[in-house]
């Protein structure tokens, strides 16, 4: 992609979220993203466990602010702990709170496994990113009250969101469009700006299925994106940015099947694959250990791609 294409980006301020959004993040991590409704209130995502209070406050102060007393619903875009780890915080705050997510995430967060994993990453970024701290994670609570199926509304008086199942990331992911705005909260399925000059691919299942994802949410033809652990795309280069993500998919593609025909081992390919996309900046979103699982399953999933497993082609 030309360097004109983020040097947009560069000039832009990706925190200037048009109304009815306010930005209510805690911390370091995932996003959490207030909705003011006419009627309702809606939260896209909550971030870690470990800025929970912070993000309760500006939460509650966001509220307020808008006359409005409690937090009436709390959408997953998937079931990663930098999303979802404050949910049980909210829980005990909002009670009443309505978590939706899809079939897929709601079903994985009744896994002990998915907690317990989600506990010691949590504990893992508070250690990070607040290390005289000794707030508590905890996991119950991370659980879906209703599932939302592809292409389901949820009203929030004059404004409606609509959840679109977009795999590729995970298999639970999901993106949220919101009308008449028309404005698109995407899944990490259809990536990441990260840095000046860079979109991050974390397709951690399939790349067939962010492809799909990809043209699902092309289709929408929204007037807005808003890219999780980034912000909001300047509305001129919303478009454009749908091929910024394909020619960076191509580009993983092309370094792999490179190493592949030097006949490097998998565990040299992974070192070789470190070395090229590990930045210390990226300590500001996610703890090195989450990178690397993360990059492994990334790996797999472009040779999975590349050898043409379960019918995949890649990019």
């Amino acid at each position: 992609m030309s360097s004109d294409f983020y040097q947009a980006f560069d000039d832009f301020d990706r925190f200037a979220f048009p109304a009815p959004i306010i930005r209510v993040t805690g911390g370091h991590g995932g996003e959490a993203l207030l909705i003011i409704g006419s009627e309702k209130t809606c939260l896209i995502d909550c971030g870690m466990a470990y800025c929970a209070e912070q993000m309760l406050e500006n939460l509650e102060k966001a509220l307020s602010g808008a006359g409005r007393g409690t937090l009436d619903l709390l959408l997953l875009s998937h079931s990663h702990y930098d999303h979802i780890g404050a949910l049980p915080y909210i829980r005990k705050k909002y009670p009443e709170v309505t978590v939706c997510g899809s079939g897929h995430c709601a079903k994985i967060l009744e896994r002990p496994g998915a907690r317990t994993l989600m506990k010691e990453l949590g504990e893992t970024a508070r250690n990070q990113y607040d290390p005289d701290s000794s707030f508590e994670i905890i996991v119950d609570g991370l659980f879906a009250d209703r599932v939302l199926k592809d292409g389901e509304s949820v009203s929030l008086g004059d404004e409606t969101v609509t959840a679109f199942e977009t795999p590729g990331h995970t298999n639970c992911s999901m993106s949220f469009l919101l009308m008449p705005l028309n404005l698109l909260f995407t899944s990490e399925s259809t990536g990441i700006i990260e840095g000046k000059d860079y979109v991050h691919t974390p397709v951690l299942k399939s790349f067939d299925q962010a492809r799909e994802s990809l043209e699902k949410c092309r289709a929408l033809h929204p007037d807005l994106l808003i890219l999780p652990h980034y912000g909001l795309v300047p509305p001129d280069y919303t478009e454009k940015y749908w091929d910024s993500f394909e020619e960076e998919c191509g580009s993983k593609f092309a370094f792999v099947r490179e190493m592949i025909k030097q006949g490097l081992s998998e565990e040299e390919m992974f070192e070789r694959y470190t070395e090229r996309y590990w930045t210390p900046a990226k300590l500001q979103e996610q703890p090195k250990e989450a990178f690397m699982i993360n990059s492994k399953h990334i790996l797999n999933a472009i040779l999975k791609g590349i050898h043409g497993e379960g019918g995949e082609h890649g990019f």
